[in-house]
């Protein structure tokens, strides 16, 4: 057996704690030199043209390969270390070169068209047709048509692009960790929670520094721009927040040339491949198949939404000048004059509600809802982890069934990527009677808990928490026997947000809220007092949260809707061109957005990031089914956790995973197309 935990056979468990960057060099090439040559073997002419003759002996050589590189990429990003990261990136372009060797593999291309063209195919499961024929489609997308030049062109463009992406975040990541505002004097943070305070001092005193350490993780940044009185505080983490990896930071860290690259890259694969611009590519394989489609949709809602984000800033305005001698309201006072309006309009504040969530409640609460909804539970169970702070849980059904495994890592630590994600280390597998099971990671960055004192969640925390379960539970309850019609294999890009979304709404719900609710200090549950008011405050400055969303896709879309490369300063012009048209706040002319978005230039939402409020609208239309068939309890409040509902909800959307179209899956739950009434009701948009 080896020693190597990377090379343990994929339906073992890997030892995480074992996991070394030197097992990352030493497996990665050899999992992608076995893949090579059991490609090479089975593509062949003389291997049957089969599923079983050579569709899952291929998958049986890759799987092993992407296993590690998933796991090894999942540490780059929550573990990061010098040694990792080099590691990482010198296996990054063998793992590269090898994923485009497979899409351009001519053989293995003529063996599915073979495949779909042979009387073998009317024999097989609607689920394989699908798979081979998004296959098809994927290979004609990877390049497999190319000849000569542009072929060699291809391969080159796919490396280069994924070297630029992980510059890009290392870039971020390096910036924020190496960036921290240390001050002796505590009246600078007059306002902070009391907690933020601590951590803050705690971490000076880590350094063996006097005083405060503040930083730029989402713990520490977001309640100084929400509650630090002092606006010179504010302005100065407004501003390192706004330029980070950018010109007007450190020039080693600066992101403007792999922008520029990365966006002259991606409109040089897509006229390769026969389109006009990268926007057009991408949505070949989206629910919205053409740019105008997505820019009607955008349209429309910022044409919905841009009088109520104009009321709410005017607003604030009045507010800010009236009460806190704020007479030009600036971006970096935004964030504390919102808080201030809302305290003094509802008469609570976002640090009041977050005594009332600990993080072991609010993941039992969460378990709740998932056992009512999909009647499943989550049993913790002892595994090896990468670091102290993950958890790990099985998925288990009515039957005591073990349907997946979850690992919960969601605290913010100096070497991990900000925001929030799902990912999965390998997929739900059918071999003959043998079910292997889904294996997925669920990351976040909430503040850490402080001395013997329980982590606190903000509700915005809660709301994260319960989003990310979406994704995961659409991984680990799905039924989908084939790997290559998994949710995150198959399901449109534009729809994958749709459990997510859905998640989201039961943070709102009565029973729910109390469930997953227990005072720090007491223990007692949320008032029903303080929930009256949340919810009243729900749709609280909606309008402007609706504009900045328009406004990240709309900039998206322009960007990657172009037939040439950019500029560093075309980029942020197009940007301007985009505020000018549907934002309310606009930011000074140093503000450098683009080189911190992530999910454009270090993730998968490049041309997509619209998904969001489109599957908003899937989402919002499928809470509705709930909400209309909801129960009306003693104190007035509606009970919307129906088991049948989450059971239809559950057999057509989340267990389907990509096995057909989502518009499909939805008019199966939802018995209709889907509609944006429940998306503006939500927002309290409706006419």
């Amino acid at each position: 057996m080896s020693k190597n935990p990377l090379l343990v056979s994929i339906n073992e468990f890997i030892d995480y704690s074992a996991v070394t960057p030197a097992h990352i060099s030493e497996a990665i090439p050899e999992l992608i030199d076995y893949a090579r040559k059991e490609v090479d073997k089975y593509s062949g002419s003389d291997t049957p043209i089969t599923w079983d003759g050579f569709i899952d002996p291929i998958q049986n050589a890759c799987e092993p390969l992407w296993r590690a590189w998933s796991v090894a990429a999942h540490l780059n990003a929550v573990v990061n270390t010098p040694e990792l990261r080099d590691a990482f990136n010198k296996c990054l372009p063998e793992v590269t070169e090898f994923s485009t060797w497979i899409s351009l593999h001519e053989n293995l291309y003529n063996k599915y068209k073979a495949l779909a063209n042979s009387n073998v195919f009317s024999t097989l499961s609607d689920t394989r047709k699908r798979i081979i024929n998004l296959a098809l489609r994927d290979f004609k997308l990877g390049g497999a048509e190319l000849a000569g030049e542009k072929r060699q062109r291809y391969k080159e463009i796919s490396e280069q692009q994924a070297q630029a992406s992980q510059k890009f975040s290392e870039n971020v990541l390096d910036t924020i960790d190496q960036w921290s505002y240390v001050t002796s004097d505590q009246s600078e943070l007059d306002g902070l929670p009391s907690d933020v305070i601590e951590a803050a001092r705690l971490a000076a005193e880590q350094d063996g520094l006097e005083g405060y350490k503040l930083t730029l993780q989402m713990p520490c940044y977001i309640p100084v721009m929400q509650y630090a009185r002092n606006r010179d505080l504010r302005y100065k983490f407004y501003r390192a927040y706004a330029t980070i990896a950018s010109d007007q930071a450190k020039p080693d860290l600066d992101n403007s040339k792999i922008i520029e690259n990365l966006l002259a890259l991606r409109a040089e694969e897509a006229q390769l491949l026969g389109y006009n611009t990268y926007a057009e590519l991408q949505l070949q394989t989206r629910m919205a198949n053409d740019v105008s489609v997505v820019q009607s949709f955008l349209d429309n809602l910022a044409n919905k939404s841009k009088e109520y984000a104009i009321k709410d800033l005017n607003e604030l305005k009045d507010f800010a000048k009236d009460h806190l001698d704020i007479d030009n309201l600036e971006p970096w006072d935004i964030g504390y004059a919102s808080e201030q309006l809302r305290q003094q309009r509802y008469n609570y504040s976002d640090e009041e509600v977050k005594q009332y969530f600990t993080q072991p409640q609010v993941i039992n609460g969460l378990a709740q809802v998932v056992n009512k909804l999909f009647g499943v539970t989550l049993r913790k169970v002892n595994a090896s982890v990468w670091h102290t702070d993950v958890q790990t849980y099985e998925v288990v059904n009515h039957n005591n069934d073990v349907k997946g495994i979850l690992y919960m890592d969601l605290f913010a630590r100096q070497g991990k990527r900000s925001g929030a994600w799902v990912g999965g280390e390998r997929d739900r597998r059918r071999i003959n009677n043998h079910v292997r099971l889904p294996i997925v990671y669920l990351t976040c960055n909430f503040a850490s808990a402080q001395g013997d004192k329980p982590a606190l969640l903000t509700h915005d925390d809660v709301i994260t928490l319960f989003h990310e379960s979406g994704h995961a539970f659409h991984a680990l309850l799905s039924e989908v026997d084939d790997p290559a019609a998994s949710a995150f294999s198959a399901v449109e890009w534009d729809a994958i947000e749709l459990p997510s979304q859905f998640m989201e709404n039961f943070c709102w719900e009565w029973s729910v809220i109390r469930a997953m609710s227990s005072h720090v200090e007491t223990g007692n549950p949320l008032p029903r007092q303080l929930y009256d008011k949340m919810l009243k405050a729900r749709n609280f400055q909606s309008g402007m949260q609706m504009v900045r969303q328009l406004e990240f896709a709309m900039f998206d879309m322009a960007i990657h809707n172009k037939q040439k490369a950019l500029s560093i300063e075309e980029v942020l012009n197009e940007l301007n061109l985009v505020r000018q048209k549907v934002a309310v706040v606009i930011p000074p002319s140093w503000h450098r957005f683009p080189h911190n978005f992530s999910h454009l230039f270090a993730g998968g939402y490049s041309a997509g990031y619209y998904s969001y409020k489109w599957a908003e609208v899937l989402s919002a239309d499928a809470y509705s089914a709930f909400e209309e068939k909801a129960k009306i309890l003693d104190d007035g409040t509606k009970d919307t956790l129906n088991p049948d509902i989450g059971r239809k909800f559950l057999e057509e959307i989340l267990a389907v995973g990509g096995i057909r179209p989502t518009a499909e899956s939805f008019k199966k739950f939802r018995g209709r197309e889907p509609s944006i009434d429940a998306l503006l009701r939500h927002n309290g948009m409706a006419s």
